[in-house]
């Protein structure tokens, strides 16, 4: 079987390419090329996947009709971890037999809600939102109601709200601020500080309760004590540079981030004043965001489990959409899936200095 690669040259891909690309035999290959059926859905994607991945065309006979548009409504790409969660969604939904359609935020672009009206002219299936409206505890939460009224099913993405009934996927973002409090009270750290986001969204708000309890369980301070070492900017290089700058004023050795960003951030600062990191001041991240392991040094981080939660908001969506399509009318359930992070040690955090 002769496909075309991107550049317009023909090749034949061997059998045995293809098939140590996707983890499979080449008998089974074979019949996915060939449309033959009795291949798991799995398998089959795994295979396309691997076509993909080396290059070449899918022949006609494997291309498949659309099951309908489904929108991605995601703050910004700059921030790395974003992407990471739009390729997941993109690769579920596609495997599912949607057509994801990526709607992103700009400063000074279109907004939340004029993509969604977007989307909706396009009559698309559903919508994900990934760090949207939602989480702002300032916004009006109502917006979600008329859309649901409007027939059109979504899950919520990082940031919980009560007043939205909805499936909603979050990282348990307390346990990421304990776990990184924890790790930098080991080394001996007593001056610890938090850099994180505006206070008015749940994952700023979740993070400095989970600081502040950390606080108190390692050291003894009181809620009052722990609020004065956090420091709320935005979730940026420049917010973690700010938000350095009076922490290290306050004397902290060690300071846990609300976002990989806001940690190079700090790292920054501390450079600028002349210390070292981590002989100086120890730093923790959170997102663990591709690339972060090569930063200099490389970066301490709480990895946000960004595959298992793409699956499972793609998952939940599809639920609403089947539920939708077999006549079950009755109101989404206000559902809140909680992953656990997990703390990834690399060179940004050490001892304290003696």
């Amino acid at each position: 079987m002769t496909l075309s690669d991107p550049a317009g040259a023909h090749a034949t891909p061997r059998l045995s390419d293809i098939a140590a690309q996707a983890q499979v035999s080449e008998a089974t290959v074979s019949r996915v090329l060939n449309g033959k059926v009795g291949v798991a859905a799995g398998t089959r994607r795994r295979v396309l996947a691997a076509l993909d991945v080396l290059g070449y065309e899918r022949p006609v006979r494997l291309r498949r009709r659309s099951a309908g548009l489904v929108g991605l409504v995601i703050p910004e790409l700059t921030n790395p971890i974003f992407p990471a969660f739009a390729q997941i969604i993109e690769q579920s939904l596609a495997g599912h037999g949607y057509t994801p359609v990526l709607c992103t935020q700009m400063p000074g672009g279109a907004t939340e809600d004029e993509l969604v009206e977007q989307l909706e002219e396009r009559d698309v299936t559903g919508i994900v939102f990934l760090s949207g409206l939602h989480a702002d505890t300032g916004a009006d939460p109502s917006r979600y109601a008329r859309l649901a009224a409007r027939g059109v099913p979504y899950v919520l993405i990082n940031g919980y709200n009560e007043h939205i009934d909805a499936p909603f996927v979050s990282p348990d973002d307390g346990a990421a601020a304990r776990m990184a409090v924890r790790h930098l009270a080991e080394l001996g750290h007593e001056r610890i500080g938090l850099a994180v986001g505006p206070a008015r969204y749940v994952p700023s708000r979740r993070k400095a309760d989970g600081f502040a309890a950390a606080l108190g369980e390692s050291f003894g301070l009181s809620r009052g004590q722990a609020e004065r070492r956090v420091r709320h900017t935005l979730f940026s290089v420049e917010g973690g540079h700010a938000a350095a700058a009076t922490l290290l004023d306050d004397g902290c050795t060690g300071i846990v981030c609300g976002s990989d960003l806001m940690a190079l951030g700090v790292v920054r600062a501390a450079r600028q004043r002349g210390l070292a990191v981590p002989a100086d001041l120890s730093v923790v991240g959170f997102d663990d965001s591709p690339l972060i392991a090569f930063t200099d040094p490389p970066l301490t981080t709480v990895r946000q489990p960004v595959q298992a939660m793409a699956t499972a908001a793609v998952g939940a969506l599809i639920e609403e959409i089947h539920d939708r399509a077999a006549g079950r009318r009755e109101p989404p359930r206000r559902t809140e899936f909680v992953f656990q992070p997990e703390l990834v040690v690399r060179g940004s955090t050490g001892a304290v200095r003696q």
